[in-house]
């Protein structure tokens, strides 16, 4: 048994941040199922949005928002968030993060769907700088313990401990990679901080991370979960075949990037007033139409008009990264596809990430907060983790600790090794292509029901599978994003008509009034 006062599943900066504010007067324990540096956040170029600006507002923050999240977002998390924002840049600042000054004041930039410049950044590395910054304080600290190749199986609830209780998380069982061992992790609160689920696509920009742990283990134990339908592709992913899920930050159409066919010929004025400035959802369904209507492998964005040393100076990273490849982006274009990219729904919390079950909190990506509606707006994920984490950890301090229960310890008596590993690569290979071609940015009705079904019978296997065998890695992670493929069809099909990131072929109109997919679990599986 492995006590704590809070346990954190997850160790981007969601997870981090709650970790540090809590570590003041409470132990922590922070789960990662790699190492802390590979996270969704470590990979953030962009920045952080909030009201920094002269001539900016709150409201105008919020209207865009808004604009970006087609009107289904929930404006008191919205509004909750965004007056939060100056305080975020704030604490990170005082942490040490190292945000691109000019003359003396924070340098800020514009991405699509902002109507003014309100991006706080370090250069094209946003998210690799908060996360070294803090990882360096995360791992001094001396009421911190962080736990890496720790891969979460099921949170620990009033089944896994003796006597009648009313339901609560308590913490959650673990493999432990290195030794192959599934370790018990007692705490008196437990926080969510998962990340996304991209890696149920062929296409993404997450890391191998993003399996949607957290949403299936909210879900399995009881939570209900909101607005799964809306898988945000983002338009510009680096198309080249040595370059898994590298990005290409939204800053670079902000700067004067823009998108092209290969010929050169300009097509986002043709779809969208804003152009290349439009959300996200708007640019990677023009992408895919241009791809589909000419026969593309891919498009180019062009920012060789800016000159060397102004992309040197503001892209250094991607600047880099294209050179080794071998594309010189201040003189050619860059070739790019849509890819999913981030997960606007997730397990449905109130303004201080608390969930359905007493004791467990979700924040950062793999929450629904109401923020990013059916859409979210460029750099509000990173905005979203500080001020979820900050209000988680308040929430949490402000309550008596409650006394640990004895839990049972995992049992797997009944189970053996596995000996056809080859069902799980398999069945994942499989679920990924078919998300991919029948849920993915343009959809049908017929498409959903196809992908229903499958799901449902790679679901049977993979049961059969985790019932009698030992667990490991793939098999925890594939359960899981069956789950959460489950939970995404379910909420498509529920959905007649287009908004934000879902676009339905056979609904391509938007209903009124906006209203977000709340599906409740009919009662929580017993796990292990």
């Amino acid at each position: 048994m492995q006590p704590s006062d809070v346990l954190i599943i997850g160790g981007g900066l969601a997870g981090l941040s709650a970790a540090l504010q809590l570590a003041e007067q409470a132990t922590v324990t922070v789960l990662a199922k790699r190492e802390l540096e590979v996270s969704a956040s470590q990979w953030a170029q962009g920045g952080i949005a909030a009201v920094l600006g002269a001539g900016d507002s709150v409201d105008a923050h919020v209207r865009d928002t808004l604009v970006a999240g087609a009107m289904l977002n929930d404006q008191q998390a919205t509004r909750f968030a965004i007056e939060r924002g100056p305080a975020a840049i704030d604490w990170l600042r005082r942490q040490g993060v190292p945000f691109t000054a000019e003359n003396g004041q924070l340098h800020l930039t514009r991405e699509g769907g902002h109507g003014q410049r309100r991006i706080a950044h370090v250069a094209d590395a946003t998210g690799a700088a908060i996360q070294n910054t803090l990882l360096q304080r995360v791992r001094a600290h001396p009421r911190i313990t962080v736990l890496e190749q720790h891969v979460a199986i099921d949170l620990i609830t009033q089944r896994h401990v003796d006597g009648d209780r009313q339901p609560r998380c308590w913490g959650a069982y673990a493999l432990d990679i290195d030794s192959a061992q599934v370790r018990t992790f007692v705490a008196r609160h437990t926080i969510l901080a998962t990340g996304g689920a991209g890696k149920v696509y062929r296409y993404t920009t997450n890391p191998d991370t993003a399996s949607g742990d957290g949403v299936a283990m909210g879900w399995r134990a009881g939570c209900r979960v909101a607005n799964m339908e809306f898988m945000q592709f983002h338009p510009t992913c680096l198309y080249h075949p040595q370059a898994k899920s590298f990005l290409i930050s939204e800053a670079v159409r902000g700067e004067g990037g823009l998108l092209r066919l290969p010929d050169g010929t300009r097509f986002m004025p043709a779809h969208d007033e804003r152009a290349e400035l439009a959300p996200r959802d708007v640019v990677a369904r023009a992408i895919d139409f241009e791809m589909k209507r000419h026969g593309l492998d891919c498009v180019y964005l062009d920012i060789s008009a800016r000159g060397e040393d102004f992309i040197r100076e503001h892209f250094p990273t991607i600047h880099q990264r294209c050179l080794e490849l071998g594309i010189d982006i201040a003189r050619q274009p860059i070739p790019v596809v849509p890819a999913v990219h981030f997960s606007c729904g997730g397990v449905l919390t109130d303004l201080a990430g608390r969930t359905d079950l007493p004791g467990l909190y979700a924040i950062g990506e793999v929450a629904c907060t109401g923020l990013h509606g059916a859409n979210r707006l460029a750099s509000n994920s990173l905005l979203e983790c500080v001020v979820f984490g900050t209000a988680a950890a308040q929430s949490i301090a402000a309550q008596p600790a409650p006394e640990l229960p004895p839990v049972r310890a995992w049992d797997e008596s009944r189970v053996s090794d596995a000996d056809e590993l080859v069902v799980i690569s398999h069945n994942w290979d499989e679920l990924r292509r078919m998300m991919w071609n029948y849920v993915g940015i343009v959809r049908t009705d017929k498409r959903l029901e196809r992908a229903a079904h499958r799901i449902a019978l790679l679901q049977a296997e993979v049961q059969e599978f985790y019932a009698n065998f030992r667990v490991n890695r793939d098999l925890l992670e594939l359960r899981n994003l069956l789950q959460v493929a489950e939970l995404i069809v379910r909420s498509a099909r529920l959905r007649h008509e287009s908004r934000g990131l879902h676009y339905s072929a056979d609904w391509p109109l938007t209903a009124a009034p906006a209203a977000p997919t709340i599906l409740v679990p009919r009662a929580a599986a017993t796990p292990g």
